[in-house]
């Protein structure tokens, strides 16, 4: 009973295809975004979701177009390219409780479980966008620059506000650290996607390498390494869920990038 009301939900999601696109910059776009979703609300999925990575590619990405992308690639029946989407949705909007449903419901439809094996520090750390903890960094950051000009213009106050001062020095060096380990996390950290039916993870960057695994559609991998072994074929080393570490090709998976909502030039 509880996963019928789970998937008829899901299904409610799915067909609002999210009309407006929140931080639309460039009025040059507005007809490929509205083409997009009369493809979708057609049936064209395939179709629609190539207009919307049109839009992203072009530079100009929002949580609503990353949401869109990801219900008509479900719609084709990529789950996925749709997983891969919905992260990347989820990566400007980690509180959207739409963007959070789907997320699971397809992760969970691909390996059995709506959670991905992450450290509880890991989990802490995307519940803010890049950009909130560094509006949160910066303010602690001049709060505490002010508490210390204040002590300067006014010595009768440095007893009174010394207790205050250190509180938030120490909170300004938290959120430091926690932008750090976001950035990081986001940089550093490539996570990638299976988008093909098997993916073949060999031991080596080489066609010729030993198989060691396979990997579903939708499978979540971290990116360790990347070798390009022509100018056609290009290899990368994965660690998955059970932390093997082989190789495979670059065209079985989608590799998410930072998104930055509004912006363009990626």
């Amino acid at each position: 009973m509880k996963r019928a009301v789970r998937q008829i939900l899901f299904l409610l999601v799915l067909s609002g295809c999210a009309p407006a696109f929140v931080g639309l910059q460039g009025a040059e776009l507005l007809p490929v975004f509205d083409q997009a979703n009369r493809l979708y609300e057609q049936g064209q999925f395939t179709n629609a979701a190539a207009a919307y990575e049109q839009l992203i590619r072009s530079g100009y990405g929002s949580a609503t177009l990353c949401f869109n992308l990801g219900n008509a690639w479900f719609k084709a029946g990529q789950k996925g390219r749709a997983l891969a989407a919905y992260r990347q949705a989820q990566q400007l909007a980690p509180r959207d409780p739409s963007v959070r449903f789907n997320l699971q419901f397809v992760r969970k439809q691909v390996t059995g479980s709506d959670t991905v094996n992450q450290s509880l520090w890991q989990r802490f750390l995307s519940t803010l966008t890049l950009n909130e903890w560094t509006v949160l960094a910066t303010a602690g950051w001049w709060l505490w620059l002010g508490l210390l000009a204040l002590r300067e213009f006014r010595p009768d106050l440095q007893i009174a506000l010394r207790g205050y001062t250190a509180t938030a020095g120490l909170v300004m060096a938290l959120l430091g650290a926690c932008l750090g380990a976001a950035i990081y996390q986001e940089t550093a950290s490539r996570a990638a996607v299976v988008v093909v039916p098997s993916a073949v993870v060999r031991r080596g960057p080489l066609a010729e390498s030993q198989v060691f695994y396979q990997l579903s559609d939708g499978a979540e991998v971290t990116v360790l390494d990347e070798k390009q072994v022509s100018d056609t074929e290009s290899w990368l080393q994965v660690r998955d869920e059970s932390r093997r570490i082989g190789w495979l090709k670059r065209d079985q998976v989608v590799v998410l990038r930072p998104v930055t909502a509004g912006s363009r030039g990626r």
